[in-house]
C-alpha cells in the first residue's frame, strides 16, 4: 500500500494527537486537521488528501456534513469515520453518505491501519484496471477476429467517447459486473455484419436475425476472454458478464455511458469496427 496524505477530523486535540501518532508512525502523511465545517473546506481544498478520518460528533455540524462537504470538493477522497457513537442507523447513514469505513473510539491501531487499507487499496485496485483494460479488450478482438475469419484487424484510430454518437447500424453491448462494472460495445455497419458473420459461419447468413445472434456470440466471446485474462492479472477485479444487447437501425443513437469509455476505431476485410470498453470507479462499501 502506497503511503497516503491524511486530514484529521476531530475537535478534541487528546483524538487528534492520538490518530496522528498512529498515522505518523506506520509511514502516512498528516496534511492537516480540522474541527470545524469551515474548517474542513479550507483545509480540504487547501490540501486536497486522499483520506480522512472524520469525527461523528463536532460543534455546529456532525461528521455526515462534513463528509458531503469533503465529496463536493473531491469525490475520490476516501472518508473513515472514527467516533464513539456506533448504531445500525448511524452505520446506515454513513454509508448513504459515501463513507469507506467506520471504527469506534478509543482507536485501536489495527483497525484504523486494516480500514485505511481497504480504502486505498481499492483505488489501487481501479487503477490497475484502468492501466490494463483498454489493451486487453483490443487485443481479444483482434484475436477473436483473426481466430474466427483467419484475417487481421488493423487498429486506426483511439479516443475517449464524451457524448452520444450515431450507430453504423448495428450495436451489441455486453455488461461487465464485479468489483467495478462497465461496459464493452462492438459497432458496426449491417454491411460489415453480413460480410463478418458470412466468413464465421463460412456460409451465407439466412436472415438479420442470424447475423445479430451471431454477433451477439463473438461479442460475448471477446468480453469473456478479456474479462479472463484481466482476472489472471489481478483476481480481486472479479469481473463477470451479463448477457448481450443488440440493437440495429437505419438511425440509432448510442448513449453516453456515464463514465469514461475508450473507443478504438478498426480496419478490416469486411469493413470498419468499433470497439468501445470503460469501467466506473463505484464505491467499496465496508461490511
Amino acid at each position: 500500500m502506497s503511503a497516503a496524505r491524511v486530514v484529521i477530523v476531530d475537535d478534541s486535540p487528546f483524538s487528534i494527537a492520538v490518530i496522528r501518532n498512529i498515522l505518523e508512525e506506520n509511514g502516512f502523511e498528516v496534511v492537516g486537521d480540522a474541527g470545524t465545517l469551515e474548517e474542513v473546506n479550507e483545509v480540504i481544498a487547501a490540501t486536497q488528501p486522499d483520506l480522512v478520518t472524520m469525527d461523528m460528533t463536532l460543534p455546529g455540524t456532525d461528521g455526515l456534513e462534513c463528509t458531503r462537504a469533503v465529496h463536493a470538493i473531491n469525490p475520490n477522497i476516501k472518508v473513515i469515520v472514527i467516533s464513539s457513537m456506533m448504531d445500525d442507523e448511524i452505520l446506515k447513514e454513513a454509508k448513504d453518505n459515501h463513507v469507506s469505513g467506520y471504527i469506534q473510539k478509543p482507536v485501536d491501531a489495527d483497525e484504523l491501519l486494516a480500514a485505511i487499507q481497504k480504502a486505498i487499496a481499492f483505488e489501487e485496485i481501479f487503477a490497475e484496471l484502468e492501466d490494463e483494460y483498454v489493451e486487453v479488450f483490443k487485443e481479444t478482438l483482434k484475436d477473436g477476429l483473426n481466430r474466427m475469419t483467419k484475417t487481421l484487424l488493423t487498429y486506426k484510430s483511439e479516443y475517449e467517447l464524451n457524448t452520444d454518437f450515431e450507430s453504423r447500424g448495428i450495436a451489441v453491448i455486453v455488461g461487465i459486473i464485479g468489483k467495478f462494472s462497465g461496459r464493452l460495445m462492438i459497432d458496426l455497419s449491417k454491411e460489415t455484419a453480413h460480410a463478418l458473420v458470412a466468413a464465421m459461419m463460412r456460409k451465407e447468413p439466412a436472415n438479420l436475425n442470424e447475423v445479430t445472434a451471431a454477433l451477439a456470440e463473438y461479442t460475448n466471446i471477446v468480453a469473456g476472454n478479456a474479462c479472463s485474462i484481466l482476472n489472471k492479472k489481478n483476481k480481486a477485479f472479479g469481473l463477470r458478464l451479463a448477457p448481450p444487447s443488440i440493437m440495429h437501425g437505419d438511425h440509432m443513437l448510442i448513449s453516453q455511458a456515464p463514465f469514461k469509455t475508450v473507443s478504438a476505431v478498426g480496419d478490416t476485410d469486411y469493413g470498419e469496427v468499433l470497439l468501445n470498453v470503460g469501467f466506473k470507479r463505484g464505491e467499496d462499501k465496508w461490511t
